[in-house]
C-alpha cells in the first residue's frame, strides 16, 4: 500500500503598490492575514481515500500524533483484512512488499515486522525526527522521501488542487476556522465516492489519443514537426 502525506496551506499574498520598494518587515503571518488555515492530508491513490484534519498550525507536536493515529487506523484495517501471521515469508512476497527493496544495501530488516505501508512524503526536517522514523519502522511503515518518491507525491498535490478550489472558489471566509470547516466538509464529500488515482489510466489514454488525432479525429496527425506526405 502506498500513501502520501502533504500539507495544504491556503494563504493570501500582498504585493507592493506602484514602484514602492518597501523594506520587508517581520510581521507574523497570523497577524497580517488574520490567521492561517492548514490541512493535514494522508492520501491513498489506489482507493482515492483522503484523510484530513484542519489545523491553525502544524508543528511536530500536532503533525506527529495525528499521523500516528491515522496510520494506526490504516494498519488495523490491513490487519483485519490479512493478519500478519498469514503473510508469506519475506522472500516470497512481491518485490515492492519487501524491506530490502527500499532499504540501503548496508541496512537490514532484522527484527522489523512485515512491511505493510510505503509512506511517501517531503524531505522535511519534521519528517526526519528519529522517534517518528523509529515508530514507522517498528509498525511496518517504510518512509520514502522526495525526490525518490516525487512522482507519487505529485498525486497528493493533484488531489489537493481538486479539494481546495471546490472548498474555497467564490467564498469569502471571515476567519481561518471557516476555511478549515469548508476544507474538511469538502474532503468528507470527496470520500463518499473517491476517485482512485492510477498510472496510465483511462483519462491519460484519452488525452494521448486526442493529441495524436487532432485533424478532425483522424489518425493523420502532424506532431513533432513531421509531415503527413513525404
Amino acid at each position: 500500500m502506498k500513501m502520501k502525506l502533504d500539507r495544504i496551506r491556503p494563504s493570501h499574498s500582498r504585493a507592493p503598490r506602484g514602484n514602492q520598494r518597501a523594506i520587508p518587515s517581520c510581521i507574523p503571518t497570523s497577524t497580517s492575514v488574520g490567521g492561517t488555515a492548514k490541512l493535514l492530508t494522508l492520501f491513498r491513490p489506489a482507493t482515492g481515500q483522503l484523510r484530513a484534519k484542519g489545523v491553525l498550525s502544524a508543528p511536530n507536536a500536532v503533525l506527529h500524533p495525528w499521523l500516528k493515529e491515522q496510520l494506526s487506523e490504516v494498519l488495523d484495517e490491513l490487519e483485519k483484512k490479512q493478519p500478519a501471521e498469514t503473510l508469506p515469508p519475506e522472500a516470497e512476497r512481491a518485490h515492492y512488499a519487501q524491506w530490502k527493496t527500499w532499504l540501503w544495501p548496508h541496512e537490514n530488516d532484522e527484527g522489523l515486522p512485515p512491511l505493510r505501508i510505503v509512506l511517501v512524503w517531503d524531505n522535511l526536517a519534521g519528517h526526519l525526527t528519529p522517534d517518528l522514523v523509529v515508530w514507522l519502522f517498528h509498525h511496518g511503515v517504510m518512509p520514502l522521501y522526495t525526490p525518490v518518491g516525487g512522482s507519487w507525491l505529485n498525486m497528493a498535490e493533484s488531489v489537493q488542487r481538486i479539494i481546495v478550489p471546490r472548498a474555497l472558489s467564490g467564498q469569502h471566509p471571515k476567519n481561518p476556522q471557516q476555511v478549515i470547516d469548508w476544507l474538511e466538509q469538502t474532503v468528507a464529500g470527496w470520500n463518499v465516492k473517491p476517485t482512485p488515482f492510477v498510472w496510465n489510466g483511462k483519462r491519460r489514454r484519452r488525452r494521448e489519443r486526442a493529441r495524436t488525432r487532432r485533424l478532425s479525429g483522424s489518425s493523420a496527425a502532424v506532431i513533432r514537426g513531421y509531415s503527413i506526405a513525404s
